[in-house]
């Protein structure tokens, strides 16, 4: 397999996962009660969705260059 074929199938993966996975509607960033903002949630939700479209990504590609003889 060469580095452009390696390459466009990386690419193809990750758009077939992105397209394959459910991402969230709505992001929510939370306030206390002293009116400080927690843009943690916000960072950890965006976090488990990216996460979650690599892994699958990756488990694809893996499968298509490593089990394949």
């Amino acid at each position: 397999m060469t580095e452009q074929e390696l390459e466009k199938l990386v690419a193809d993966k990750l758009s077939e996962a992105c397209q394959a996975t459910e991402h969230p509607k709505k992001f929510f960033i939370t306030e206390n009660g002293r009116g400080v903002v927690d843009g943690g949630d916000l960072y950890n939700a965006v976090l488990q969705d990216v996460l979650q479209v690599v892994q699958k990504a990756m488990t694809d590609i893996l499968k298509e260059t490593v089990l394949k003889k």
